[in-house]
């Protein structure tokens, strides 16, 4: 099995223009809807797996005392820079603007927000040194390779649209066979648990 990452519209753009994927994973639920109505991918495949959560995250050598102060942290002179994916075409950016909407901090931190092409190069920032606080998935922050890097605080989920994340089988698949017996493993209990641990909420307790 061979994986492609990137922000979910640039993959919908890429599916678009014939690249040769088999099954497309999606943090924003509408573009697989796209491409079915586009003829790209197979209606009846269409799956809501997870739901996602935004989280705000810091180096673990940073001072800044996350969660204490919810997103008025951003507002610490400390806080130079803040990563965030491309609203443009990563979900996971458009719920972070919508949050910085929401509690009035858009205007205020605008001039600070660092554009990443997707959600995990806006926690690269982070990790980098490129900003002192990011916008992220708790799936990244709670990953193995970034669970003892930082620290995070949960933001709460009213504060954005739910990140209802699906995946759809693509009708130009070359192995529509295995794409179908993987989407139903998709399905399973393991599989379920397996998202669950790694920071994904299930779709069937999470609002429409």
């Amino acid at each position: 099995m061979k994986l492609s990452f990137g922000a979910s519209g640039s993959l919908t753009t890429q599916i678009r223009n014939g690249a040769p994927f088999d099954i497309f994973f999606s943090a924003d639920e509408d573009y697989p809807k796209q491409l079915i109505e586009a003829g790209f991918a197979e209606r009846d495949s269409l799956y809501r797996y997870a739901v996602g959560h935004l989280v705000l995250w810091v180096p673990a050598s940073s001072a800044l005392s996350i969660g204490d102060n919810g997103v008025g942290i951003l507002l610490d002179p400390s806080v130079r820079k803040i990563a965030i994916a491309n609203p443009q075409h990563a979900p996971y950016g458009r719920a972070a603007e919508v949050v910085l909407r929401h509690t009035n901090l858009y205007d205020k931190v605008r001039n600070k927000l660092v554009i990443a092409e997707n959600v995990s190069q806006a926690a690269q920032f982070v990790e980098s040194g490129n900003a002192q606080v990011g916008f992220i998935a708790l799936s990244h922050a709670i990953a193995p390779q970034m669970r003892d890097k930082g620290r995070y605080w949960e933001i709460p989920k009213d504060n954005y649209p739910a990140l209802n994340q699906a995946a759809v089988m693509l009708s130009h698949s070359a192995h529509k066979t295995d794409a179908a017996e993987f989407m139903e493993y998709l399905k399973s209990p393991v599989a379920k648990e397996v998202l669950r641990r790694y920071g994904f909420g299930d779709p069937e307790a999470a609002h429409p």
